[in-house]
């Protein structure tokens, strides 16, 4: 095994940081949740989860929370993606693989635009302010 160098702690460090502010709550607006309950895992949340933290990461965007739940209630559609941003209503998302999590990251986070074909659930019109 090789020697570490001071260089490469330093690398390792600062990566770590980017991981822990990732998952830290302040200085963020906007929330993606993802279900990784047993069923969520089992449907694929895992991969999901890995393709939204990269495109997050790939676009540099500092503002956004991306965190794991427990199973959503909503078997049937995982994995579920429950994306919250301001001025829109919470949206949960279903049936959720690597490239729709990408085009959520891109059209919705960024965008401020409904994926409607993949919605699984939003709060009734009637309700929403």
């Amino acid at each position: 095994m090789e020697k570490l160098t001071l260089a490469d702690l330093r690398k390792f460090r600062d990566q770590k940081r980017r991981e822990i502010d990732r998952r830290d709550p302040a200085n963020k607006d906007i929330q993606v949740i993802v279900a990784m309950g047993t069923c969520g895992i089992a449907a694929g949340a895992k991969a999901t989860f890995g393709a939204i933290l990269d495109e997050i990461e790939k676009r540099q965007l500092g503002s956004v929370l991306v965190r794991q739940v427990g199973c959503m209630g909503l078997c049937h559609s995982e994995p579920n993606v429950e994306v919250v941003v301001p001025g829109m209503p919470a949206v949960i998302y279903g049936k959720v693989d690597e490239a729709l999590g990408r085009r959520i990251v891109q059209e919705h986070v960024i965008g401020k635009t409904l994926i409607d074909g993949a919605i699984c659930d939003r709060p009734a019109v009637d309700i929403v302010q």
